[in-house]
């Protein structure tokens, strides 16, 4: 802790505007992290449990309302919803086979689910490619200030450059500290969410296939 308020102290605008776009960024990363975990988890438990509870209902009608029990995050609902619309009469949307109509509508909404499902992954891919630069950005800087300084007073020891030098490399760690576990949340969520993708894909496919049977055994 010590060390720290030092290189604050010793370190100019630069340095610090960089040593607090790294702390904003880490607070980001892992406030989306523990977000997206919980997030993930539940919707992961409610896709396991949510469909084979629909698919065992005796109507629609209490399928739906067994979904409306275990979808929590809403992720299911809209591709039920989308399923069994009615499209205005007398519209584009209207025209065509009704298997058009309901792989668009379908599509539409699984996009719409999956587009949230992924919110933040930008800001970890983000913080994960960058951090490390702008570490690295900040030790550069605090290097060329540190031996500034020292070119200045006019004595230059080893003991003089090494304490500085050594302050400023850890701004490079800094970087690191905050670019791994963005990376390592970033490639874990996205393996969730293609796991999920794939459960959503299934259920508006078996979704299609049940309405599509009804229209036509109507």
């Amino acid at each position: 802790m010590t060390g720290a308020w030092q290189f604050w102290q010793h370190g100019d605008g630069v340095t610090r505007a960089v040593a607090l776009l790294l702390l904003l960024m880490s607070v980001s990363a892992w406030v989306l992290i523990f977000w997206k975990g919980w997030l993930l988890a539940r919707v992961r438990t409610d896709i396991g449990r949510a469909v084979p509870a629909f698919w065992s209902a005796a109507s629609l009608g209490a399928g739906r309302d067994q979904l409306a029990a275990f979808d929590r995050e809403g992720t299911l609902a809209p591709l039920l919803d989308a399923a069994t619309a009615t499209p205005p009469a007398g519209t584009l949307e209207a025209h065509g086979l009704i298997e058009s109509q309901l792989t668009r509508r379908l599509r539409d909404a699984l996009h719409r689910v999956l587009a949230q499902l992924q919110f933040g992954q930008v800001v970890l891919a983000s913080v994960g490619s960058t951090a490390p630069f702008i570490g690295l950005f900040g030790t550069v800087w605090g290097i060329y200030h540190a031996l500034g300084s020292i070119a200045i007073s006019g004595t230059i020891t080893i003991d003089k450059v090494s304490g500085p030098v050594g302050e400023a490399l850890v701004m490079t760690a800094a970087g690191l500290a905050v670019a791994i576990p963005a990376v390592l949340a970033y490639n874990v969520f996205g393996k969730q969410i293609g796991s999920c993708e794939a459960d959503l894909e299934g259920f508006a496919h078996d979704l299609r296939e049940m309405v599509s049977d009804t229209a036509v055994s109507a």
